[in-house]
């Protein structure tokens, strides 16, 4: 069974998807339909912007998104048995599956980075990622501090990212460092993703969420919330829902994949730090980069 798998923040770069814009008819169509959407030029920015725009979060969520399901649409024989996708990347999953039209993936996309800014600029919030500890240790001293901070991501056995307060996460840092953390680095991002500090956009875009038409996909999605694969539209939009305020369990999504039967991943949208993860759970798994067809 192939697997396909979507990454999330991170993966970004200056000049991204202009192969797909240049070298591909669907490409243009849906890159300019893109820049009709959102009300602004985002291939401007993905092909000729700097790395301090392409990081705005408004604009890396939709860039990341475009790139992935716009190369989901290009790869001959895209016939998934299974897709998942890493935070934001779930949306470019759900496009691919066919659970969500491009326009309303696209537009839900658009509203989780607006909705994620202003949760942002309302407490100053972050994330650090902690290496070499086991996923309970870090869980437990999570708990201990009064502080909100929480597990945000379980990215491979011994890497989980934490989210919370700047306060809680300088104490978390400290202790989980103290416990043996191999590494523990802050991350240069915006807030407190996948935290109870991310309510007011989980809110906003709950009301999305619930206006659009969900369908029933061709494949199941492994959803970051659950770990669990789901077709049920109405399953896949609470998971969604829950998204922004949970942690992305993609470990265990990736073990129970393997479990189900996946024989290789395929990580459809730039880079390959998905890949890297998926090895981390089992380094004899196949994985490969979706490229344009010759």
């Amino acid at each position: 069974m192939k697997a396909y798998v979507f990454p999330g923040q991170g993966a970004q770069y200056v000049g991204m998807g202009q192969d797909l814009y240049e070298q591909t008819k669907i490409g243009q169509e849906l890159f300019e339909k893109a820049n009709d959407i959102l009300g602004f030029s985002i291939t401007e920015v993905m092909f000729n912007g700097t790395d301090e725009d392409l990081k705005q979060t408004n604009v890396t969520q939709p860039a990341l998104f475009l790139h992935s399901v716009i190369m989901s649409k290009v790869i001959p024989d895209f016939k998934p048995d299974m897709v998942a996708g890493h935070s934001l990347g779930e949306f470019s999953a759900l496009v691919a599956n066919g659970a969500l039209a491009f326009e309303d993936g696209l537009k839900l996309v658009a509203k989780r980075a607006e909705a994620m800014k202003k949760a942002c600029e309302v407490e100053p919030s972050t994330m650090a990622a902690i290496m070499g500890l086991k996923d309970e240790t870090v869980e437990e001293v999570c708990q201990q501090i009064d502080d909100v901070v929480v597990p945000a991501n379980y990215n491979s056995p011994g890497q989980v990212v934490i989210s919370g307060s700047i306060s809680g996460i300088d104490t978390a840092t400290e202790i989980l460092k103290e416990k043996g953390a191999k590494r523990a680095v802050k991350l240069k991002v915006g807030g407190a993703f996948h935290s109870p500090l991310m309510e007011s956009a989980k809110k906003e875009l709950e009301t999305a969420i619930n206006e659009t038409n969900f369908s029933k996909p061709v494949c199941p999605v492994y959803q970051n919330a659950t770990a669990a694969p789901s077709d049920d539209p109405e399953t896949i939009k609470e998971n969604l829902i829950k998204q922004l305020t949970s942690p992305v369990k993609w470990t265990q999504s990736v073990e129970n994949m393997i479990q189900d039967g996946a024989k290789s991943f395929t990580e459809v949208g730039p880079g390959k730090v998905l890949q890297g993860l998926i090895k981390k759970v089992d380094r004899k798994m196949p994985t490969e980069s979706a490229e344009i067809p010759e």
